[in-house]
């Protein structure tokens, strides 16, 4: 799946070098390659180019291109193309004609097919696809999402969709900006970043909402990865390439994370799956406290579910038994040993990477951001599946060293967070209305986890030296 010629890509502010270009870091997920001697001319021009990107024609160039994006170390940059589009929308809609209005209003220009799913009134639906000209097509029975997203891709006779959920609205130039991410053969769907669409007035969860939409995933492109920085985008809208997709797209059993099911089949069967916030959409948000609380637990809820179709990929924490060991020595008031300990870790980790042509000091800063890494994923487990557990350690954190080494890891990634983002909600208020939001998550997750008599979303993953692993597997049975 070679990159077409003219297809510009530039390097992820996240991807690092070492020893003049042959060893880089980064990726989603975050890994440590060797490149080719070959390359290094044409990667120090990529370098030079900046943001802007870069479009190397030559062999080696595009070779690289095309490894740097499969790796998550680089993003395409290709300009955005004016229609027509030949895109279908299908729009599942229950109810909230209101908001259908607003959805057809945005994607005029195309066809569209708009499934009503079992509405009780199917009436004013009807009237507001009438009018725009969409065509609409009636489920006998409320089935979800899926089903009803399933239901307008079969009956699309383009080859390409875009699913966009009816209380979402696509700005000017949307597909002019996605589409062209399809030039790239490996490239089975491209989500644009949703915003709320400020409505809310001042109110305060308006404002938070402004800054920390769930539907949101930032500013930055990103490679679309289970373990990555991204590790799944929202279908609230959604551009497929039809062909990528084999039979029914969505897993109609699933009321609730349908979307992540559905991004990490796409990888599992090779393809990749982007995310690109320069097309943005507008999202009707849910302003009333009760509901965005039971939103957010709903949204939990699925845990148990796709942990059974994607073993593994659930865990709350996936720390290694080194960075354990030095947090546990920090929290411990030991910092001496905590030292002692990294730079054991570190020396064993240069030992290992003694085939790269990279000094001692990359193992010691993959160390470094190893401990950081593990400490605010073991912060954000107690504040979502661990919440429980979490809620104790701020209570104890007046009493207990530990505790307030736990708290430091749940707290210190918000107060970053809000300092990056400066939103419109001081600082405390943010904090609670943060750890408010991960417990309603987390509560969701508990809930589904005791239902389901299922521990898997509970459970850490605690990676193991590389001789336990060794040894592990060794003393497995045949």
């Amino acid at each position: 799946m070679r990159l077409p010629a003219g297809f510009a890509v530039a390097l992820d502010r996240e991807t690092s070098f070492w020893s003049g270009g042959t060893v880089a870091t980064g990726g989603s997920p975050w890994k440590v390659v060797r490149l080719a001697e070959a390359a290094r001319p044409h990667l120090a021009a990529l370098r030079r180019a900046g943001p802007g990107g870069l479009a190397d024609s030559s062999p080696v160039g595009r070779a690289l291109a095309r490894r740097l994006l499969d790796l998550g170390m680089a993003h395409p940059v290709p300009a955005p193309r004016p229609g027509p589009h030949d895109v279908t929308v299908v729009i599942p809609a229950f109810g909230r004609a209101g908001e259908l209005e607003r959805c057809l209003a945005a994607v005029a220009g195309v066809p569209v097919i708009v499934v009503d799913d079992g509405s009780p009134d199917p009436e004013p639906l009807r009237k507001a696809a009438e009018a725009h000209g969409a065509r609409l097509v009636r489920q006998p029975r409320n089935r979800g999402p899926a089903a009803a997203r399933n239901t307008g891709l079969r009956l699309a006779g383009t080859p390409f969709v875009a699913f966009v959920d009816s209380d979402c609205r696509p700005g000017a130039g949307w597909l002019d900006v996605l589409l062209p991410h399809f030039d790239d053969p490996r490239v089975a769907a491209v989500a644009p970043r949703v915003v709320p669409d400020g409505d809310g007035g001042p109110a305060l969860l308006a404002r938070y909402e402004a800054a920390r939409s769930a539907l949101d995933m930032g500013v930055r492109p990103a490679l679309v990865r289970p373990g990555g920085r991204l590790g799944f985008v929202p279908t609230a809208t959604l551009l497929v390439r039809v062909a990528a997709v084999e039979g029914d797209a969505f897993d109609e059993d699933l009321r609730l994370g349908e979307d992540v099911d559905f991004v990490w089949r796409l990888g599992d069967l090779g393809w990749n799956v982007r995310y690109e916030p320069a097309a943005q959409v507008t999202h009707t948000g849910r302003l009333r406290p009760a509901d965005w609380a039971r939103r957010r637990h709903e949204y939990g809820t699925s845990a148990p579910d796709l942990a059974r179709r994607h073993s593994g990929r659930l865990a709350p924490a996936r720390p290694s038994m080194w960075n354990l060991a030095v947090l546990g020595l920090l929290a411990g008031g030991r910092p001496g040993a905590a030292g002692v300990c990294a730079g054991v870790s570190a020396a064993l980790l240069a030992r290992r990477l003694s085939r790269l042509p990279a000094d001692w000091s990359l193992a010691v800063a993959l160390v470094g951001k190893g401990v950081v890494a593990d400490a605010a994923g073991l912060g954000h487990a107690l504040r979502r599946e661990w919440w429980p557990l979490g809620m104790l350690t701020l209570a104890a954190c007046p009493r207990s060293r530990l505790a307030r080494a736990a708290a430091t890891a749940m707290l210190a990634p918000i107060a970053l967070e809000w300092l990056r983002q400066r939103p419109s909600v001081d600082p405390v208020r943010y904090t609670v209305l943060r750890l408010a939001e991960d417990a309603a998550y987390g509560s969701g997750v508990t809930a589904a986890s005791a239902r389901a008599r299922s521990a898997a979303p509970l459970r850490p993953d605690v990676r193991l030296p590389a001789a336990f692993r060794r040894t592990a597997r060794d003393h497995s049975p045949s």
